[in-house]
């Protein structure tokens, strides 16, 4: 059994490490990224002239003026929440047999997106706008992967699971588990 796993790791070019090399890269940055904006709205750091955090103090757009104070509205962290769940449910949803495991990752995955809301609400604007950002460039990574076209364009092959109306069978799905639970 070993070695027809080998063979088709070979042949097929799919060893399971370069499914997780990615995620070895990014979980980094985003833990570095979230620290060095953590220090920069405290200041913790220090510069020459106008401080960094002086400029996060008045950096801020429309209910967050400013970037290093918490958001008392909620809605970037429920926001963050929101759409790391939507996410999940999404992987989730293009799944139709789940192993054991998988259903144990995406129940744990639920509960951090849940649990994210309340952390996201104790630390400074600017690292929850960060945490918002690339969680919405995730989902549009996630969504914009499932388009025929451009998957032609990137010249991605079709597999077995690929549908040729992905958005409209997601919707049925979303439709499905939530909307007509009878």
């Amino acid at each position: 059994m070993r070695r027809l796993v080998s063979e088709l790791y070979v042949r097929d070019n799919c060893h399971p490490f370069k499914a997780t090399v990615l995620i070895w890269t990014q979980l980094p940055m985003w833990i570095f990224m979230s620290v060095a904006l953590r220090n920069f709205s405290t200041g913790a750091t220090r510069s020459e002239g106008v401080s960094i955090r002086e400029q996060l103090a008045t950096g801020g757009a429309l209910w967050f003026p400013d970037l290093t104070a918490l958001d008392s509205t909620w809605i970037l962290p429920i926001s963050v929440g929101v759409i790391n769940l939507l996410i999940v449910e999404i992987f989730a949803l293009q799944r139709i047999e789940m192993s054991r495991f998988q259903t144990y990752v995406t129940y744990f995955v639920r509960a951090v997106s849940v649990l994210m809301v309340p952390v996201a609400a104790t630390v400074p604007s600017s690292l929850v706008l960060y945490w918002l950002c690339s969680s919405l460039m995730g989902l549009s990574q996630n969504l914009l992967l499932r388009s025929p076209g451009f998957r032609r364009l990137c010249r991605i092959p079709v597999t077995k699971s690929d549908s040729a109306t992905p958005y409209k069978d997601l919707c049925a799905a979303f439709h499905a588990k939530f909307i007509s639970r009878k």
